[in-house]
């Protein structure tokens, strides 16, 4: 249950971050050229402890803000977890599992418990530094396709590290 909940984070994350314009790294073209890299995730559980739970996979991130998908692969490349949204809904689908959701908002807060300041994810994306309340981004790397976005409040702590295939 709790790599199913990682899983689906991890996606959430990614499919909050697609880009609305074309940025100086990325997809060339219109926003619905497909996205593709790797991206980690890591939640620090127990601070106190320590603890933290991590999770890595290969992403292809399509479409756009108001509708789109994302797709995660395991390292021998089969399908983990397929997520697609439009303005009216939200689906996760994950080991044969289906999920339905209102919003993409409902799906993020569902799953993780929290808000992601996406708009904020569409501007790193994009290249953009636009602030967001707890979320601290790092896109010195960005036209390296490198972004590294940390939330330190809420807790728990996140951090959220993409690298896009070149």
């Amino acid at each position: 249950m709790k790599r199913r909940l990682l899983i689906a984070l991890a996606a959430v994350l990614l499919a909050s971050g697609c880009a609305t314009t074309t940025p100086s790294y990325g997809p060339a073209g219109s926003e619905t050229a497909p996205w593709r890299g790797r991206l980690a995730v890591r939640i620090e559980t127990d601070p106190n402890a320590s603890e933290s739970q991590s999770f890595s996979a290969a992403f292809e991130l399509s479409g756009s803000a108001p509708a789109g998908a994302l797709t995660l692969f395991t390292p021998i490349g089969t399908t983990a977890a397929a997520l697609s949204w439009t303005p009216r809904t939200a689906v996760l689908k994950t080991n044969g599992d289906i999920q339905s959701f209102a919003t993409l908002d409902a799906l993020i807060k569902q799953v993780i418990g929290t808000e992601i300041p996406v708009n904020a994810l569409f501007a790193w994306l994009a290249g953009e530094n636009m602030n967001a309340a707890g979320w601290i981004a790092d896109l010195s790397r960005q036209t390296e396709g490198r972004i590294t976005a940390r939330r330190l409040t809420p807790a728990p702590v996140a951090e959220l590290r993409l690298v896009l295939d070149q």
